[in-house]
């Protein structure tokens, strides 16, 4: 009988020593995850989100806004000319 309860309390021990084990570790890659995150996002910041860059950003889209703006008010005028051709004929037809 107190054979049987030793093995029983032995494999018990075993199992848990290997859990915490793997606990452990996991805990380790979990840190190691969060100091890489930190750093990424601080090397974003530096690189990605100076006042410079938002500044340049900020005025290609403004250019890349008035091109199409440029290219809506031809076509826009475009419209117009041929519907005045279009009624022109109508009325001059009648």
């Amino acid at each position: 009988m107190v054979g049987f309860f030793l093995t029983i309390s032995g494999a018990g021990w075993a199992v848990r020593w290997r859990v915490e084990g793997k606990v452990a570790r996991a805990a380790a890659k979990g840190e190691k995850a969060i100091e890489d995150l930190a750093a990424h996002k601080l090397n974003a910041a530096e690189t990605f989100a100076t006042k410079q860059g938002m500044q340049a950003q900020t005025a290609q889209l403004l250019r890349a806004i008035e091109g199409v703006s440029g290219r809506i008010d031809g076509v826009h005028e475009r419209l117009d000319r041929m519907f005045e051709r279009l009624t022109t004929r109508r009325t001059t037809t009648q």
